[in-house]
């Protein structure tokens, strides 16, 4: 993938680090999902985590969590042990949200893809990287912020695609205000399906939109393989603190009624919808995204799903969600500790930043969030690119600058090769004292995978940047974007399946008169 021709004058020859470059273009070696060779970090002792399990048991049992709207749901609490009170508040007894989630929920579960070179591995030790969900704008050098379209939904599903650090082609990548509200599911899903060919999330805003999501994996997968096989996700909220919209609710129960599988993510920003303190927090948390997950049980036993979480500062000054901040850090290492004792895969946020613009705030706060989610063990990383603003934007810079962080974790997750390529000692007899190895059989052989060189980074001396434009990874990131748009080129589908597609949705749609909301 060429980029374009810089107007500054550049080297005659290619160095190295472009030749590795052009070949690592050429021939993305990345797998379609982590398997990690290095543990997840163990923040707490068992005392801790027991203290933290019973809390939650405490919450769900004395104060109850609310399902408001969705008697079925209600219902199959009632049949499972739960006190029903004042016709919607339930009260689960200790310990039996754990217990529904051990019994039935698999530990973890394979996403098929339409191309199964991409099915994708969730829980265990794997990880899973997919693009920011749900901003309303999107903004990029050129254009600055601005509401995102279909085109810009368009844009950020092929760079996800384009991306071999990228797993997962995500859900609501931008929402494409320009299509009505009740219909931009159709068009978003059907971009995902055609697009790419990676695993993809679908829509969550109403039980008959996850419906209309499912009938066309159906379609492209087919109803069988769908009734038998993860194919879909989809990224349920809590409506922080102990309340379940009744239309949450039910999308979490269609999923899991189709055999795929929600992802419960209770969104709690300390001192607004959960308490300010981590313990407390963390216990809220863990007990409603069990309680949801044990929704899913109960609708259909054995059915896949992920525990999430969305734990955040916010600022008590402003009341502005904050991020990179420590006190969420240490949340995610202990909810990753907690997930696995409950035997369920992980979601947690990725390089989540508050930052307006990709910036040296949006850089610092991406790492300190995404670094603990890794070593928290998250199995399934939403929010891994592009996300800025305290995700009201998607920025096409940042998309691509995320990513290159990405590739480091894929050497990060491999850890250190003991082999004997590991160790080299063909090197040292070869090279002995007081010499230098650039030129050595070993450095050669291993000349293009030894270190993993960063896309966007400039290591060049001064005085050659300043000859080649004086370019900001900012400014290489806008024309790394263009560069992969410009070479994308969509992946190959059946021509019936995508007919009946095109036919399904169509029809659909006209059905419903246009909303703006």
């Amino acid at each position: 993938m060429n980029e374009p021709a810089d107007p500054a004058p550049r080297r005659a020859r290619p160095s190295g680090r472009d030749a590795r470059r052009s070949q690592r273009a050429l021939t993305p070696t990345a797998p379609p999902y982590l398997t990690r060779e290095i543990p997840p970090y163990e923040l707490l002792g068992e005392e801790g985590l027991a203290s933290i399990e019973s809390h939650a048991d405490r919450i769900l049992e004395e104060i109850g969590l609310e399902i408001r709207g969705d008697d079925e749901a209600i219902e199959l609490w009632r049949r499972a042990g739960a006190r029903i009170v004042a016709g919607c508040r339930v009260h689960v007894p200790a310990g039996l949200a754990r217990e529904i989630v051990r019994r039935t929920a698999p530990r973890e579960f394979t996403q098929h893809a339409r191309n199964p070179a991409r099915n994708v591995r969730i829980g265990g030790r794997h990880t899973v990287f997919a693009p920011a969900y749900g901003p309303p704008f999107v903004s990029d050098l050129d254009r600055g912020r601005r509401y995102g379209t279909l085109e810009d939904f368009h844009n950020f599903v092929k760079l996800a695609y384009a991306s071999p650090w990228l797993h997962h082609s995500g859900g609501t990548v931008c929402e494409p205000v320009d299509v009505p509200v009740n219909k931009r599911h159709f068009d978003m899903l059907y971009a995902h399906m055609r697009l790419s060919d990676k695993p993809f999330m679908g829509s969550v805003t109403t039980a008959a939109r996850a419906r209309d999501s499912i009938e066309m994996c159906r379609i492209l997968f087919g109803a069988g393989f769908v009734d038998e096989h993860c194919v879909i996700l989809g990224n349920v909220n809590v409506n922080s603190p102990l309340v379940l919209d009744g239309e949450a609710s039910r999308v979490i129960r269609v999923y899991a009624a189709a055999n795929q599988a929600p992802v419960c993510v209770p969104f709690i920003l300390g001192g607004a919808m959960g308490p300010v303190t981590t313990a407390g927090a963390l216990a809220q948390c863990f007990a409603e995204a069990t309680f949801c997950v044990a929704l899913g049980q109960l609708e259909r036993p054995g059915s896949p799903a992920i525990l999430g979480n969305f734990l955040s500062s916010m600022s008590l000054r402003s009341g502005a969600p904050t991020f990179g901040t420590p006190e969420p850090a240490l949340a995610y290492l202990a909810i990753g500790q907690l997930a696995r004792r409950l035997g369920v895969p992980l979601r947690c946020g990725g390089n989540l930043c508050a930052s307006k613009v990709a910036d040296a705030q949006a850089a610092s706060e991406s790492a300190n969030s995404l670094w603990p989610s890794f070593m928290a063990g998250a199995n399934f990383m939403l929010h891994a690119a592009g996300w800025l603003e305290a995700g009201l934007a998607m920025s096409y810079e940042k998309f691509v600058m995320d990513a290159d962080q990405l590739g480091a974790f894929h050497t990060l997750a491999r850890g250190i090769s003991l082999d004997d390529n590991g160790f080299g000692m063909d090197a040292f007899r070869e090279v002995g004292p007081g010499k230098h190895y650039l030129g050595s059989a070993h450095t050669l052989s291993n000349y293009q995978t030894a270190f993993y060189d960063f896309e966007l980074a400039d290591n060049t001396p001064y005085e050659q940047w300043s000859l080649e434009g004086s370019h900001d990874q900012l400014a290489r990131a806008n024309r790394r974007w263009k560069a992969l748009l410009a070479s994308y080129e969509p992946p190959t589908i059946d021509s019936a399946t995508d007919e009946a597609l095109v036919a399904y949705v169509q029809s659909r749609k006209a059905t419903m008169p246009d909303e703006v909301g």
